[in-house]
C-alpha cells in the first residue's frame, strides 16, 4: 500500500519520499532494490544529443567573447532538462548577443517541448560584439547513450553523451514497523530526486508498472509447442497449378511438358503405364513423381 508521498524538508519540489508499509518481513529489501534499479535505468526521459555552435569545429575550441570554452559550454548544455511531447526529435536554437548571461530559458524550441530548469547558466558573453549562435537537437530515450555508440554527424556537429533518465538519485531504507501486537513487518522509505520533468510519485508509478509488465510475462507463461522441421509437410498446392510447382527434377518436368502434361490435374489423370512410355521417363522417375504428390497431399 502506498502510504505517503511528501516533499522533502529542503523544500525542493524535485525531491520526495515514498513510504510503503506495512510489508511482510524481507519485502522491504526486495521492493526497494528492484524499484531503485528500475528508477535509475529504465524510465524514459529527454536530453540534448547533438550540438552545432557557429564558428566552432570541435569541442576543444575557444569561443571569442565567451567566458566558457566549448567543453564547458557543452557540459552546461548536457545539464539542460526537458519534457518532450511525442517521439520525434526537437530542434533547439540559441541566438544571443552580449553582454550578459545566457540561460536555458533563452533556448528557442521548435516543437512540443518544455525546459524544466530555465534558470540554468549556459554561458557569459563579454561585450556587445559577442554573438552566440547554437543549434541543437533533443530526443527522447531511456538510460544512458554514449557518444561512441553513434556514427559521425559531420564536421561542426558535436554529439553529446545523453543521460535520458529523469531520476537523478534514489536511496532507500528499510525499518521495522508494527501492526497491532506484531512487530515483524517492514517499512520501506524511498528517497527520490528527479530532474523536474517528472515528480517522485509519478516516477515510482512508472517503475512499478515496468516491473508489473515483466512479472506478467511469468504469470501468463504458456508452453510453446516444439516445432519439428522434419515433420512439417510442404503446403498444399492447387490441382490446376503447373507441374513446376511440384519441384521435380528438370529432366522429369521437361519430359512431362513435352508430352503435354503441363498441369498437376493432367498429371493425376494420366495413367502410370502411359507415363512410363514417355521419353526420358523410367521407374525411378515415376517413383519420384508419386513421392512429390504424396508430400503435397495430392494422392
Amino acid at each position: 500500500m502506498l502510504d505517503l508521498v511528501k516533499v522533502s524538508p529542503t523544500g525542493n519540489a524535485h525531491e520526495g519520499s515514498i513510504v510503503v508499509e506495512p510489508l511482510p518481513q524481507g519485502y522491504g529489501l526486495t521492493l526497494g532494490n528492484s524499484l531503485r534499479r528500475v528508477l535509475l535505468a529504465s524510465l524514459p526521459g529527454a536530453a540534448i544529443t547533438q550540438v552545432k555552435i557557429n564558428g566552432v569545429q570541435h569541442e576543444y575550441s575557444t569561443i571569442k567573447g565567451v567566458k566558457e570554452d566549448a567543453v564547458e559550454l557543452l557540459l552546461n548544455l548536457k545539464r539542460v532538462r526537458l519534457k518532450i511531447e511525442g517521439d520525434k526529435p526537437v530542434k533547439l536554437e540559441i541566438d544571443a548577443k552580449g553582454p550578459g548571461e545566457v540561460k536555458a530559458k533563452d533556448i528557442q524550441i521548435a516543437g512540443e517541448a518544455e525546459i524544466v530548469n530555465p534558470e540554468l547558466h549556459l554561458a557569459s558573453l563579454s561585450d556587445a560584439k559577442t554573438k552566440l549562435n547554437i543549434e541543437a537537437t533533443a530526443e527522447q530515450g531511456v538510460g544512458f547513450l554514449p557518444v561512441e555508440s553513434r556514427r559521425s554527424l559531420g564536421i561542426g556537429t558535436i554529439p553529446l553523451d545523453a543521460n535520458f533518465s529523469p531520476v537523478l538519485k534514489v536511496n532507500y531504507k528499510v525499518e521495522s514497523t508494527r501492526v497491532g501486537q506484531m512487530t515483524n513487518f517492514d517499512k520501506l522509505t524511498l528517497l527520490i530526486t528527479t530532474d523536474g520533468s517528472i515528480t517522485p510519485a509519478e516516477a515510482v508509478k512508472q517503475a512499478a508498472k515496468i516491473l508489473e509488465d515483466y512479472f506478467q510475462l511469468l504469470v501468463e507463461q504458456r508452453k510453446q509447442p516444439i516445432k519439428d522441421e522434419k515433420s512439417k509437410k510442404p503446403p498444399k498446392i492447387d490441382k490446376n497449378a503447373l507441374v513446376e510447382e511440384l519441384e521435380l527434377s528438370t529432366r522429369i518436368t521437361n519430359a512431362l511438358r513435352g508430352a503435354g502434361v503441363d498441369t498437376v490435374a493432367k498429371l493425376l489423370e494420366t495413367p502410370k503405364e502411359d507415363l512410363v512410355k514417355l521419353k526420358n521417363m523410367g521407374a525411378k522417375s515415376i517413383s519420384d513423381i508419386e513421392e512429390k504428390l504424396k508430400d503435397k497431399d495430392l494422392i
